[in-house]
């Protein structure tokens, strides 16, 4: 048995933040969307389960044993080991979820050739907060810490996306110790469309007083035009969304040729 998966890069395309809660998370809206492009998890029956690791961003992971691919296959009875090969591509602290991407894929791929417990939603809430998400990688609302999720509509499928992160990495930690605490009020009500135009980033500003290139980045992006351009989660990672593919490859080519350190991928939202 061969199952390859992709690890869905996420992105928010709106995160409100509120108070802080007694177990130290805070409360969140988020509108979650998915980029039909991220890693790649191959997986292989076996005796026991394996992680190799290989892509532009493998280096990055500094215990390949101890992260959040194994702890997912620890979580998950089985009848055989997995032998798991990751490419991982997407940048690591990047406000891509890109662990709880690569934790979702393994839940899909468990989900394909076994199957999954009824209590997959609270194991896979106690391995992150987005990792409930990116099981599905469709776009839902989330709420409470992120693991409360309703599903949206489809309003804005297709549309094609822009990610530029300026390759620095950023912790979500220090980012929401810089949030200034001030609660901005709730996710606006409509469709996605309507949700993503209307909404905002809380921890944009929090994450450019620690990261100024965020600002360089967002400045080049809401100068190609987009239908919205916006930082996703804690950053340093920001997006833009494109009503054609034309626009977005056109925006692509002059970043790429006006800032060649910076990291790009470019994809449709799922």
């Amino acid at each position: 048995m061969v199952i390859t998966e992709t690890a869905y890069a996420k992105i928010n395309l709106a995160l409100h933040v509120g108070k802080r809660r007694e177990d130290g998370y805070h409360e969140l809206e988020t509108l979650f969307a998915f980029v039909d492009a991220g890693d790649v998890l191959t997986a292989r029956t076996d005796d026991r389960d394996t992680l190799q690791t290989l892509g532009e961003f493998s280096g990055t992971l500094d215990d390949p044993f101890d992260n959040l691919v194994m702890r997912a296959l620890g979580k998950l009875p089985r009848a055989n080991g997995l032998a798991l090969t990751l490419e991982k591509n997407l940048p690591v602290a990047a406000g891509l979820g890109g662990g709880s991407a690569d934790a979702g894929a393994v839940f899909r791929i468990v989900r394909g050739a076994y199957g999954l417990p009824d209590d997959w939603h609270d194991r896979a809430s106690k391995l992150g907060a987005d990792v409930p998400a990116c099981v599905e990688s469709r776009t839902c609302v989330g709420r409470g810490t992120g693991t409360d999720l309703e599903r949206a509509d489809d309003s804005l499928a297709g549309m094609a996306v822009l990610l530029v992160n300026p390759r620095v990495p950023l912790s979500t930690g220090p980012v929401f110790k810089a949030w200034d605490g001030e609660d901005r009020g709730a996710l606006p009500q409509g469709n996605s469309r309507t949700i993503a135009l209307d909404g905002r980033n809380d921890l944009e500003a929090p994450a450019i007083s620690l990261c100024p290139q965020i600002a360089d980045v967002l400045a080049v992006l809401r100068g190609t035009q987009p239908f919205l351009a916006r930082m996703s989660g804690s950053g340093a990672t920001c997006f833009a969304l494109y009503e054609t593919q034309s626009v977005r490859d056109d925006a692509a080519a002059r970043i790429a040729a006006g800032h060649p350190d910076w990291w790009q991928l470019k994809g449709k939202l799922r």
